[in-house]
């Protein structure tokens, strides 16, 4: 497969718990179990993906606790700011973006550490704005969850407040004058004087523009807040979809979202989720990925019933299903991919190895089939890029890098290497200093 459109792709890539995307990944003979409370692990991982030219980092976060069952990681770092500022230091040109809710944090102090990391890594910082809807996590902080109306009305409020102080200093204020005497002209470093229904900051935020000027926004979550929230003010939307129809169709909408904004469409990328696993073969891949499945089979062949419309038991695990009148659920997405393995006469154990249950399409097999995929969707306008999730970060990275990455690039699909150091530079998006002036 080649192709002619002069369009590059964007490759991003989960980075959380030290060990994997995979629950069970610390459990792997090629990992340190402590990893998860090292951050030279965290650095050497990340070191990785830019080693592969990779655009950004995303970091997913939880203000509670993520471990469901005593055998498995938690799913995220111990704390995605601090990690960053650790990889920040040991890398020059990979962008990274994390998760930080608007429920739990209040707009000046978040708005410092993230100008703050933005200007230390010389403009690689991202931030994923989203809301809190877990509980737990309010209980964490003393609250109860609000409705989904009054969340999303402070989220509003909480970024253009952030942007408006991370523009407070202005960008002519700086850098020092030592001919002049002067080290930043207080004119120009100036209260915001913001006040909302849910929050307000006077300001201003003493952090002179990084290189980028300030961070990038992200957004993950396809509800219709959450196109609202990404069509105002996201430049970076983290998806969701297991068919390149449905990532289309969401992108499309995003993008038309945006332009009623009174944006440029160009100005929001969709990124879709990947969890690839590459072997030599189609078998050796599906026995990597087994290991990682094998700890939960048990639990998720019933599952796997309910997706196929049909009783499943521990018993089947090692029965193809023919003859079985099957039907793909309407209610999940991951089903017709389902049916199509077992069509193809898998036994149900494979079915499982396949990762039908994880929260991306999982192309399995050698390099040539993951690079298909991405090159599929690509070149549909399905997606501007992928975020990869690696099932081990030990070893999957470096085979992504080292076999995936050289083919997209023999093919003309993604950049040979970086051409810029910011991530608004990488992610091929416009300047913006403060808040966006036609949203005001």
């Amino acid at each position: 497969m080649t192709t002619t459109d002069n369009r590059k792709m964007l490759i991003g890539m989960q980075l959380g718990n030290g060990y994997g995307a995979q629950v069970t990944a610390w459990r792997h003979p090629s990992v340190d179990v402590e990893n998860y409370a090292k951050l030279d692990a965290h650095v050497r991982y990340a070191q990785k993906a830019e080693r592969g030219k990779f655009q950004f980092l995303f970091f997913p976060d939880s203000p509670n606790q993520t471990q469901k069952h005593p055998a498995d990681a938690p799913q995220m770092t111990l704390d995605p700011l601090i990690t960053m500022a650790a990889i920040a230091r040991e890398t020059t040109h990979i962008g990274m973006a994390t998760t930080a809710s608007t429920s739990w944090n209040e707009p000046y102090n978040l708005a410092r550490q993230l100008k703050t990391l933005d200007m230390m890594s010389g403009g690689r910082i991202g931030w994923n704005a989203v809301t809190g809807s877990d509980p737990m996590g309010a209980a964490n902080f003393g609250q109860e969850v609000a409705d989904s109306a009054q969340r999303y009305q402070r989220l509003h409020e909480f970024v253009q407040i952030t942007q408006a102080l991370w523009g407070s200093w202005e960008e002519d204020a700086w850098p020092p004058q030592r001919e002049t005497g002067v080290f930043a002209d207080l004119n120009k470093v100036r209260p915001i004087n913001l006040r909302g229904q849910h929050v307000a900051s006077r300001g201003p935020l003493p952090i002179p523009p990084s290189k980028q000027g300030q961070p990038v926004i992200f957004q993950a979550g396809g509800s219709p807040n959450g196109v609202e929230v990404a069509a105002r003010h996201a430049n970076v939307v983290i998806g969701a979809a297991f068919t390149k129809e449905d990532a289309k169709a969401q992108r499309d909408r995003l993008r038309n979202a945006a332009a009623e904004a009174g944006r440029d469409p160009d100005e929001i990328k969709f990124i879709a989720g990947l969890m690839p696993t590459v072997a030599p073969t189609v078998r050796q891949a599906l026995d990597r990925r087994g290991f990682f499945v094998e700890p939960h089979i048990r639990q998720r062949v019933s599952y796997l019933g309910m997706m196929l419309g049909t009783t499943l038991s521990e018993q089947d695990l090692d029965s193809t299903l023919e003859g079985r009148n099957l039907r793909a659920n309407p209610s999940d997405p991951r089903s017709q991919r389902a049916l199509e393995l077992a069509q193809e006469g898998w036994t149900v154990r494979d079915i499982l190895y396949h990762g039908i249950i994880d929260f991306h399409p999982s192309p399995i097999g050698p390099a040539e089939v993951v690079a298909d995929h991405m090159q599929e969707w690509f070149e549909f306008g399905a997606c501007d890029g992928f975020w990869v999730s690696p099932s081990l970060y030990e070893e999957d990275i470096d085979i992504f890098v080292d076999q995936v990455v050289p083919l997209l690039q023999e093919r003309g699909q993604f950049h040979a290497d970086y051409e810029a150091d910011t991530s608004r530079g990488h992610l091929g998006i416009g300047k913006q200093y403060g808040l966006d002036p036609r949203l005001q």
